[in-house]
């Protein structure tokens, strides 16, 4: 393979930020004779919060306003808590904090059965949507979790008719010279 010489005044735009008095990024990244480094504006006054707020390890403060409608709780805080040990750049950190999210859901609907709310789960999930908009998925869907299902209420109903079956009554001996002698 030979290396060629490329004519780079034949390639359409290329140099096209060669000149800095073309260059719009150019001031940005000459700050130096700038007052105002970027800020000009006012920080707002912090929110106090009322709640536990998880923070970052990689930010030594909060941000001005948090949200505070859920606060951390259960065991799905707890993962949190320990997610927010670790730093944003460690993929654990993120697993930790997905795996709790789908355990908050779990809570939230044991949550909503102990108060005597059933949950609407295929409603939550985008049943609807998801029949409007990609029946096929919705079938593929609705007959695995009919599989699934089915495979659950059978490995029941067979746990059950193994326990109604009642054990054969011990057969008496024949002879009665060789039941069972049990001395005084």
């Amino acid at each position: 393979m030979t290396k060629q010489m490329v004519d780079t005044s034949k390639i359409p735009g290329w140099g096209a930020d060669a000149d800095p008095e073309n260059d719009p990024t150019y001031p940005i990244r000459h700050i130096e004779d700038q007052k105002s480094r970027g800020l000009t504006w006012t920080r707002p006054t912090q929110q106090i919060p009322n709640v536990e707020i998880l923070r970052s390890i990689e930010h030594n403060r909060l941000p001005a306003v948090i949200g505070t409608s859920t606060p951390p709780s259960g065991l799905s805080g707890a993962i949190r808590r320990y997610a927010f040990r670790r730093s944003e750049s460690d993929w654990l950190h993120w697993l930790l904090l997905m795996g709790a999210d789908r355990i908050n859901v779990v809570e939230g609907v044991v949550e909503d059965l102990t108060r005597g709310k059933v949950p609407n789960i295929p409603g939550e999930m985008g049943a609807r949507a998801e029949w409007q908009h990609n029946k096929t998925g919705f079938a593929v869907k609705a007959g695995a979790t009919a599989a699934i299902a089915a495979v659950l209420v059978a490995a029941i109903r067979g746990r059950q008719s193994e326990k109604s079956v009642s054990p054969a009554a011990p057969a008496e001996p024949a002879d009665p010279d060789k039941a069972l002698f049990i001395p005084y």
